[in-house]
């Protein structure tokens, strides 16, 4: 039979499915900062967010955001500061290299990060406790599923954002041979860095070449193109990609020789993968060993091994 503590947690559940019905057939009344925010600024309404790119930026007007928001946000801090041991600023990198919320600045990065682990942890614990009660189990078995569940749903987040990571840099590994190539023929054929760089960005596409846009964009909002190539080469995941983009600065600042540098690059990288490739069809042919030693590796030696009695023994 359940106890009461078990009552309690269903009784919990029921109320905030209720009050999320309710909530979305019954939206509260539009204010009149959605109104007038298209043709006005923040910074003379004090009832709309100052940073409208925020994840409550939005809807900064509703009174359950204003409640409730800043508990939501503090405890997705605490989440995240549990399933992620490291500091902020590395995260900031981390998120910048897998291209998450790219719409947004770095702390609202971090904050809808924070979040996308909170809700994941709470949608995976709310479904390990729903179990445990429909399975009619004591408090502590409700309770340890609940615990159980955030823990997994927290660390899911982390697990994709570094798959994110890592599945970029093995398509920027891939590509960056062929865009140093690239780039070593047009500024052998007298083009200039940047001239080079607006081409490659202009008719091609992938990771890469994204990142080269990036530094097109930067350099054109005012900032050096030494300067914004060693931004890009301090956020990028591939270390080649970086060399890549700290030689395109050296040749804009001190004139090097651009093209013999790229086609170097282009070689290193390129016997890099190679190597990879060979690692991995190593590993590869090592697996397919495995269901040879483990299932006919015994049969073999049983059907060896059973007349073996009856030579030694005379057993019939």
């Amino acid at each position: 039979m359940v106890d009461q503590p078990a009552h309690l947690v269903a009784a919990l559940f029921t109320s905030f499915t209720l009050m999320g019905a309710m909530l979305r057939f019954f939206p509260l009344p539009k204010r009149l900062s959605a109104r007038v925010r298209p043709y006005a600024g923040t910074g003379g309404l004090p009832w709309v967010a100052s940073d409208p790119g925020a994840p409550f930026g939005r809807t900064a007007g509703s009174a359950p955001v204003r409640l409730f928001g800043p508990m939501v946000l503090a405890a997705a801090h605490g989440v995240g500061r549990i399933a992620d041991r490291m500091g902020e600023g590395q995260l900031i990198l981390r998120l910048r290299q897998a291209r998450f919320y790219a719409g947004l600045e770095d702390r609202d990065r971090v904050a809808s990060y924070r979040l996308a682990v909170l809700g994941t942890a709470a949608t995976v614990a709310g479904m390990g406790a729903g179990v445990m009660l429909a399975l009619r189990q004591s408090t502590l078995m409700v309770l340890a599923a609940a615990v159980s569940g955030g823990f997994v749903g927290s660390f899911r987040v982390r697990g994709r954002l570094d798959r994110a990571v890592e599945q970029r840099r093995s398509m920027m590994k891939i590509e960056i041979p062929t865009i140093n190539q690239l780039l070593a023929i047009r500024v052998r054929s007298g083009s200039g860095v940047m001239h080079a760089v607006g081409e490659m960005t202009a008719r091609g596409r992938g990771e890469v070449i994204g990142e080269l846009g990036t530094a097109l964009r930067m350099h054109r909002s005012g900032m050096s193109a030494a300067q914004a190539f060693r931004r890009i080469a301090e956020i990028t995941p591939e270390s080649y990609c970086a060399r890549t983009y700290k030689l395109l600065a050296s040749s804009d600042e001190m004139g090097v020789d651009l093209a013999a540098g790229l086609r170097v690059l282009a070689d290193d990288a390129r016997r890099a993968r190679r190597e990879d490739l060979r690692r991995s069809a190593v590993k590869r042919r090592s697996a397919m060993l495995v269901p040879t030693i483990a299932i006919l590796a015994p049969v073999m030696l049983l059907f060896v091994a059973a007349p073996l009695p009856q030579l030694v023994l005379g057993w019939t």
